[in-house]
């Protein structure tokens, strides 16, 4: 007897008619034709041709900030200063419950839509690490839905910040304190070299960061270059230190958003090292177009990495949400799709091939940048999955597709009613199929 029999799917790779067998938490077959053989099941769901996919993957948050739109006040300007100078206000009145009441509340929307792992950053420039635990906890709360993946992460800069400017008593350094984080169980190190006071001091951080991460057989993953300034290069350093100290497959570069500013010649020099150096990239589309530019009157910079240019390197290139109604980002609501279709619209990847791979930078990419064990739809795999009302992966972005089934380790824990409209007119009554872009 199986636990789940999910039949007449249409995988992401373009197959149709195929049925998932599920047992004990595991994918235990994918073929045509399972249902026909008889096979027995505690529930069978008919996809009825309906995309199947591999979980959403969001490779790139702030979850200790989410959901805090409005405190102290409203960023009026918009602008990523302004957010930066909202959570230095209001970081002081921070408190660890309603840090992790926001986060568990933002998880429940992840999980409705069918976004089953996050890596997200938490400040660790704070003498108490409040949201560290905060998200600690968090994360062993998730853990039987959503794999939360915790970035120490020191936003005011690890050379830049003294705690002593919050705690004269704290004796400790901001790189004291980020290691403090990774002991209490943080997974990954951060960074922000392009906000340290110097290029210099930026430099001297990602090395002392690689450093670490090395000596702790952990993952990097840094906010790098987040500026218009083509000469922000750190994501240079960090391809070096990565070749250096053997960290091939465990560094990211986030935001990269200073290459849209960089000359050719530069940038064509630059990627094939991030690729040399196995250095992943993550892009969070929404907020780079938002928060970068803003000193541009026209023409106007788009804000974002080379997102096609370093895929075609073969770069890992992932999109992240990065922010949900917070000092940032006003909008937003844990919907993958919404940042795979503005990646594609910022890079220019409306071929058929880069909506697909616009659609992989939120599923497969991250799942490989976060590590994730047991991610896929293969025999083995965990029976982690989302069926969603769209016949492919192009369509399911531009419907911003209805998750119809949300599956975690073989049990459905999120569902929805088909989305449909019915027009009444002229006395006719009438349903408006958006799926196959035809009135019925």
């Amino acid at each position: 007897m199986l636990d789940l029999l999910l039949t007449h799917a249409t995988l992401p790779d373009g197959r149709t008619g195929i049925d998932i067998a599920v047992a004990s938490g595991r994918i235990a077959e994918v073929a045509p034709g399972i249902a026909a053989r008889g096979a027995e099941a505690a529930r069978i769901i008919d996809a009825a041709g309906m995309l199947v996919t591999p979980p959403f993957v969001d490779a790139h948050f702030h979850m200790d900030a989410t959901l805090s739109y409005g405190l102290p006040r409203v960023n009026a300007s918009g602008t990523l200063l302004e957010g930066i100078a909202l959570w230095g206000e209001l970081k002081p009145a921070l408190d660890e419950e309603a840090i992790a009441a926001r986060a568990l509340a933002y998880c429940d929307w992840a999980i409705a839509r069918g976004l089953l792992a996050i890596r997200t950053h938490v400040d660790v420039c704070d003498p108490r690490l409040l949201a560290v635990r905060a998200l600690l906890e968090v994360k062993k709360r998730v853990a039987p839905w959503l794999d939360l993946q915790l970035v120490a992460f020191p936003q005011d800069g690890v050379l830049r910040y003294s705690p002593a400017k919050d705690d004269p008593s704290c004796k400790l350094s901001a790189l004291q304190l980020l290691e403090q984080a990774l002991d209490l169980g943080v997974d990954v190190v951060g960074g922000i070299p392009h906000f340290e006071r110097t290029m210099a001091d930026g430099a001297e951080s990602v090395r002392l960061l690689c450093e670490l991460a090395a000596a702790r057989g952990l993952r990097v993953d840094m906010h790098c270059d987040e500026s218009d300034d083509p000469h922000s290069r750190h994501i240079e350093t960090l391809a070096y230190h990565a070749q250096r100290l053997g960290l091939h497959g465990r560094v990211t570069g986030s935001h990269l958003t200073s290459m849209h500013s960089m000359d050719n010649y530069y940038a064509s020099k630059l990627i094939p090292l991030i690729a040399e150096a196995g250095v992943a990239a993550v892009a969070n589309p929404l907020i780079n177009i938002t928060l970068q530019g803003r000193h541009d009157s026209y023409p106007k910079r788009r804000g974002m990495t080379r997102v096609p240019e370093l895929m075609a390197a073969g770069v890992t290139v992932a999109f992240g949400h990065d922010c949900v109604m917070d000092p940032w980002y006003s909008l937003g609501s844990g919907d993958m799709l919404d940042v795979a279709a503005m990646g594609l619209h910022v890079a220019q990847m409306t071929s058929q091939a880069g909506m697909r791979a616009c659609f992989a930078a939120v599923t497969e990419n991250p799942a490989r940048i976060l590590g994730l064990d047991g991610y896929g739809l293969a025999p083995g795999c965990h029976a982690d999955f989302v069926l969603l009302q769209a016949r492919d992966a192009v369509e399911a972005i531009r419907l911003r597709a209805t998750r119809l089934a949300v599956v975690r380790r073989g049990q459905v824990i999120a569902e929805a009613a088909p989305a449909v409209s019915r027009l009444t007119l002229g006395g006719e009554s009438r349903t408006v199929d958006f799926l196959h872009n035809r009135q019925q």
